[in-house]
């Protein structure tokens, strides 16, 4: 089978005054459909570095990253998000969720960057919220929803635009142990039944051990 993303001799330096750092240093791996991985590394151990590299959100130094096929080296500045828009969908520690925008408008925002019309984006945003168990909170704002609410917005957000990959930081970071629970097997479950795939980095072993492999760094 053929990797989904593919990364090769990934080296990335930050410059701290006159000293070089090098946070990742000739990292190789592949991820197939399919699978959900997690990265597993203590707290500037550089996972969310790789995790930023990997989505195009940042540029490695040196080496290559390769997604369905794309050079992300190849793609412009322009055209990056586009192309993340189409490809990827995040769910993040914090949420990122806009304030002044409804549980619905949140998770609908893709399709709007997409040009979808308001009626299907609407029926899709509706559809999935209720799938995740918001269909009462589709009106509420962030400020009036618990932690767990959020994260699944954040979580039909991310599978709206039906991406073949989604990236995951520190998804339950933010949460209880029962609602973290509750959001893996939610996550997990979701994209398992989609066939799409996961990266997700992690500081926690029990929270990594939803995925199908681990790699330590």
């Amino acid at each position: 089978m053929k990797p989904i993303i593919e990364v090769k001799n990934l080296i990335k330096k930050y410059r701290m005054g006159s000293e070089v750092v090098a946070v990742l240093n000739g990292i190789d791996l592949q991820i197939y459909p399919g699978e959900i991985l997690s990265i597993l590394g203590t707290s500037g151990s550089g996972k969310t570095t790789f995790l930023n590299l990997v989505s195009g959100l940042e540029r490695p130094t040196k080496g290559k990253i390769i997604i369905d096929g794309h050079d992300l080296n190849k793609i412009s500045e322009k055209k990056m998000s586009a192309f993340r828009r189409r490809y990827i969908g995040f769910v993040f520690q914090l949420y990122n969720l806009l304030p002044a925008l409804t549980a619905l408008e949140n998770a609908m925002l893709p399709l709007l960057l997409e040009g979808v019309s308001p009626r299907a984006r609407e029926k899709k945003g509706r559809a999935l919220l209720q799938q995740m168990g918001l269909g009462k909170r589709l009106q509420h704002k962030p400020a009036e929803l618990s932690g767990g609410q959020r994260q699944r917005v954040s979580i039909a957000r991310a599978l709206i635009n039906n991406p073949r990959i989604i990236f995951a930081d520190e998804p339950t970071g933010n949460l209880d142990s029962k609602t973290a629970t509750e959001i893996l097997q939610l996550l997990t479950s979701t994209i398992r039944a989609q066939g799409q795939t996961m990266l997700m980095v992690t500081h926690d072993a029990q929270v990594a051990g939803y995925a199908d492999r681990i790699i330590e760094m």
